[in-house]
């Protein structure tokens, strides 16, 4: 073919193809099936490599993902992405509606669009050609996945205009993407994705371009950042515009006259939200007339012009089919709740939790129920209540049994606890669940040794208590289940570079009653190293701030029993570290910083330290770093999506940072 006639073809299949895009991804008409769609690909993609020269940034052959990335670089928003300030209630939008009257009168109208749950992105473009897109990250500064966003099939390479501009959208996972990428990764016997707003932004943040080319992930545009010269007004007329240049926008919008027609837009989506294909988790209701946006002006973190109405938890009705028995690490036994599979909140639910004895006669649950369950903060699944006008007279009571439904030892209900207990310490369901708690992130933080992993050991009877993990072999473990030499290897090596975590991490992950991370933390600042902690006494510990009578007297039980002992030297000998390795603390009457001696509280995501990261480096300068919002409360710091904390430190009038700020002082 000559070169000449090779181009031309490239150009009319990247046409052609890129139309073909529009109709299927945005516009859902699609013209041609699916098997001459993937013909033209094809072809396309063999003539670009055979002249490469002919492969533009806009080729649809792009989409399939490029090199794999290094790292993500960091990109400044040329203008804020500012988060949205909620509303839980009517009386929070009626406020947020007396608010704007006040500031420019009764002469405006309102836009209300669905909330998607995903991942706010920015998408630049010049002369009409995409050239950068990044996450939302602090506000300020974002993470730049071009090469992600590339791959999303819904947003245009070359839009319709050469226009250069800055707009705004949510990426998405589409429920049906969502329950097939989940799929897969219960055949692979990898942990699934809680919802599909994770699964998103897990696909969004990987180096390999080609792994988010492969979740089918979507999107809606939201917004213009810089309107420049289009001549456009209003933030409906924004969206109009981004439709004709060829974005995909939502268009379940609707432009409300006054707050009375939001709050019915808002009452007609809490019913109709479980059938919309994708996930949602408010409504955003901003004024539209862009004028009276910049009248309104924003605070140092959001726009006066907008809220951000948040569903109340959703409810759903199921039948309780058994209730399952589970034997933690302490040897409590939980109840757990096994329904009738049911779709709650973006996920098929089928367990909820019980906690205990106490709470099953006190909400009168029976098996064979109706139940009405949700999830606590859209994560964790409950039961709320029984119908009991449903029941037909074959439910069955539930009595809790009075032998370990492992070991078959009495079971015990300890003074001052709800919870039935076995207490034999050779329990096969507490040793297995100490070890899981050994490995797990916040203890040990061994990469690869799942529950699944840790079980299969356990069975095969190749590990029997903590100091076994550091013993195991290749040839031990080349024999097992879903054991190839790729993943032997990586294991060994997280094995062996856990030895040298810092004295906190083995304390914790030993399993100590009453001892959580934050107590391991402070008795490894406080004695230095497991020697000296090992033979500390009642007062010593009790001196120590935040340990109690009842963490110290489990502490000095544990050290005096001889296994203990002789797991520690088995730990020793297998070369983990026994000494403590952060910052000593430093009180707040040593410390000069900002932080010290102020009680605050981190929420959200951050993008740049992770939680832990923040809380080790405050806590350094002699802050307390605190769980939940009070009056105490000195400071919160906020990261994205941050939530229910950041809303009562607002009600509270708590002073707010975002991370670069927070980032900004810790630099001092």
């Amino acid at each position: 073919m000559e070169r000449l006639d090779a181009e031309k073809q490239i150009r009319e299949l990247q046409t052609i193809i890129n139309q073909y895009n529009y109709e299927y991804h945005v516009l859902d008409k699609p013209s041609v099936p699916d098997a001459e769609y993937d013909r033209l690909i094809r072809e396309l993609i063999q003539l670009e490599e055979q002249y490469p020269e002919y492969r533009t940034p806009d080729s649809p052959t792009v989409r399939v993902g490029g090199a794999i990335l290094d790292m993500f670089e960091k990109v400044e928003h040329r203008s804020p992405m500012l988060s949205l300030g909620n509303a839980f209630n009517e009386s929070d939008l009626r406020d947020f509606d007396r608010k704007v009257r006040q500031a420019v009168g009764d002469q405006f109208t309102y836009v209300c669009e669905l909330k998607i749950d995903g991942l706010a992105v920015s998408l630049r473009y010049e002369d009409g050609l995409f050239v950068k897109g990044a996450t939302r990250g602090d506000g300020t500064i974002g993470e730049d996945i071009t090469s992600n966003l590339r791959t999303i099939k819904s947003i245009p390479l070359r839009i319709k205009e050469p226009f250069t501009m800055e707009v705004r959208g949510e990426a998405f996972m589409p429920k049906r993407s969502f329950e097939a990428l989940n799929k897969v990764k219960e055949e692979r016997s990898e942990e699934p994705f809680a919802n599909p707003r994770n699964a998103a932004a897990g696909s969004l943040r990987q180096l390999d371009p080609k792994i988010a080319a492969s979740r089918n992930l979507d999107i809606f545009l939201y917004a213009i950042a810089d309107l420049g010269e289009t001549g456009v007004e209003s933030h409906s007329e924004g969206l109009d515009l981004l439709d004709t240049l060829g974005f995909k926008t939502n268009k379940e919008r609707k432009r409300c006259a006054d707050i009375e027609e939001v709050i019915a837009y808002v009452e007609g989506w809490v019913e109709r939200r479980p059938n919309l294909p994708y996930d949602i988790d408010g409504i955003v209701v901003k004024v539209d007339s862009l004028l009276q946006q910049e009248r309104l002006g924003t605070t140092a973190k959001s726009p006066r012009w907008a809220i951000a109405y948040k569903f109340p938890a959703e409810e759903v009705v199921t039948i309780l089919k058994d209730i399952m028995l589970t034997v933690g690490r302490t040897g409590a036994i939980t109840p757990t709740a096994i329904l009738e599979p049911v779709r709650v909140a973006g996920t098929t639910v089928q367990r909820a939790t019980l906690h205990n004895e106490d709470l099953i006669r006190a909400k009168d649950i029976k098996l064979g129920d109706h139940v009405v369950v949700k999830k606590a903060g859209d994560i964790i699944p409950e039961i709320v209540n029984v119908l009991p006008e449903k029941r037909t007279g074959q439910e069955i009571e539930f009595n809790m049994p009075t032998h370990c439904p492992e070991c078959g030892s009495d079971l015990v209900r300890l003074e001052g606890e709800v919870a039935l207990r076995c207490i034999n310490p050779k329990c096969p369901a507490q040793i297995r669940e100490g070890l899981i708690h050994f490995v797990s992130r916040n203890a040990m933080n061994i990469e690869g040794l799942g529950e699944k992993v840790i079980s299969q050991l356990f069975h095969e009877k190749l590990v029997h208590d903590v100091a076994d993990i550091y013993k195991l072999t290749h040839e031990q473990l080349i024999g097992m289940e879903r054991m190839g030499e790729k993943s032997i290897s990586n294991l060994l090596k997280a094995i062996e570079g856990s030895k040298s975590n810092s004295l906190e991490k083995l304390l914790f992950g030993l399993g100590i009653r009453h001892v959580g991370a934050k107590a391991a933390k402070t008795l490894a600042q406080h004695f230095g190293s497991m020697d000296a902690l090992m033979i500390a006494k009642d007062e010593e510990l009790t001196s120590i701030n935040e340990v109690g009578g009842k963490m110290a007297d489990s502490i000095v039980t544990y050290f005096e029993m001889e296994e203990a002992g002789e797991l520690i030297n088995e730990l020793k000998a297998a070369g983990v570290n026994m000494e403590y390795k952060g910052p000593k603390p430093v009180s707040a009457a040593e410390s000069d910083s900002f932080f010290a001696g102020k009680t605050i509280v981190l929420t959200g995501k951050l993008e740049q330290l992770s939680r832990n990261e923040a809380k080790d480096q405050i806590e350094a300068l002699g802050g307390n770093v605190a769980g939940s919002v009070s009056k105490k409360t000195d400071l919160v710091i906020a990261g994205e999506d941050a939530g229910s904390k950041l809303a009562k430190a607002e009600g509270l009038g708590i002073e707010v940072w975002n991370e670069e700020r927070m980032l900004q002082e810790l630099k001092k």
